[in-house]
């Protein structure tokens, strides 16, 4: 297990086991007030607990070392982790707006409500901080269950403090039905965020395109291109868990021979690692340059160009992911 894989692992550990802690005392808190909107809060903790069990057990296979069976590693387990995580907070929601309404038609007397205020509070604080610093981490890690989880934490948070504010007014006016309102309202809101989980984990299941990161890249490689590197395209970026794997074809001078050729490589794949970090494993294919590159090539020591330089070519998102050589669009 490399350094990352082992934070990521030793973080999603804690939130299982405060997981566990905070479900406990809501337990608490709804036995002895019997509200339903505490129990609530505590149905939903259910699936906080087993979410972070599911993305612990996720975490280990994700950092489990490349084998003949995974020659790209384990990492997509943890889309599998975040769409289950996704589909049980959905699940808690749909529980909750059931609870309540059957609560709503048959309101019951709520008690020692003070105690449970307070119980809840502390929860929701605790919740909100380690949701926090798991999306910060699974942010840094690039870890899509770290940051499944922060997510699930916050909107946890942010269900109990409107439980508290509806718990605050209910204590105010005494008027019973306010509890399951209060329940109801935001039950909608948990199953939003389930469902935001669920479609981010499915499109990096089904490897769909994360447009920020491939603008992110694009940027960088347009700001860091060498002379010799005449061409950049076909380039693709696919999740798995941590790690990042990065292709694409690159068109060097075709007189350069194999170590020349790969020198451009290495100062293509360092300069990327020096941004992104060890997360990113890039293959590239090299192509040699043909005659219509001279109109695009700044290279000025060329003993062989056929025609003159005209302009370079910007590299944007849309060229540099199409599978075909630029020889269009020339920046004047």
């Amino acid at each position: 297990m490399n350094i990352t894989a082992n934070e990521n692992f030793k973080f999603q550990r804690i939130i299982a086991l405060v997981g566990i802690l905070l479900f406990i005392i809501k337990i608490y808190a709804w036995y002895q007030t019997r509200s339903v909107a505490i129990l609530t809060d505590a149905l939903e903790s259910t699936i906080n607990v087993v979410a972070g069990l599911i993305g612990l057990y996720s975490l280990y296979l994700s950092a489990l070392p490349k084998d003949h069976n995974h020659p790209y590693g384990h990492g997509k387990v943890e889309f599998i982790s975040a769409s289950i995580e996704g589909a049980l907070i959905s699940i808690a929601g749909v529980v909750i707006i059931y609870e309540a309404i059957g609560e709503l038609q048959n309101p019951r007397t709520v008690q020692q409500l003070d105690l449970g205020l307070i119980l809840v509070a502390f929860t929701a604080v605790v919740n909100y901080l380690l949701g926090y610093f798991a999306i910060k981490k699974g942010k840094k890690n690039n870890s899509l269950a770290l940051i499944a989880s922060g997510k699930h934490l916050q909107t946890d948070t942010y269900s109990t403090i409107g439980i508290i504010i509806g718990l605050i007014v209910l204590y105010i006016t005494k008027i019973s039905w306010i509890d399951s309102a209060t329940a109801l309202l935001f039950a909608g809101f948990i199953i939003y965020t389930g469902y935001q989980i669920l479609r981010e984990s499915i499109s990096g299941i089904m490897d769909e395109t994360d447009e920020l990161l491939l603008k992110e890249v694009v940027g960088f490689l347009e700001n860091e291109r060498k002379t010799n590197w005449i061409d950049l395209h076909n380039l693709r970026i696919i999740k798995y868990g941590s790690t990042l794997h990065f292709d694409c074809h690159m068109t060097v001078p075709w007189y350069f021979n194999i170590e020349e050729g790969h020198k451009e490589v290495d100062a293509l794949e360092d300069a990327v690692k020096n941004h992104f970090g060890n997360r990113i494993e890039l293959f590239v294919h090299l192509d040699a340059c043909k005659e219509y590159s001279c109109t695009i090539c700044s290279k000025t020591d060329c003993a062989v160009r056929k025609h003159p330089f005209e302009g370079k070519i910007k590299w944007t998102i849309e060229n540099v992911s199409a599978n075909q050589k630029h020889n269009q669009k020339l920046i004047k």
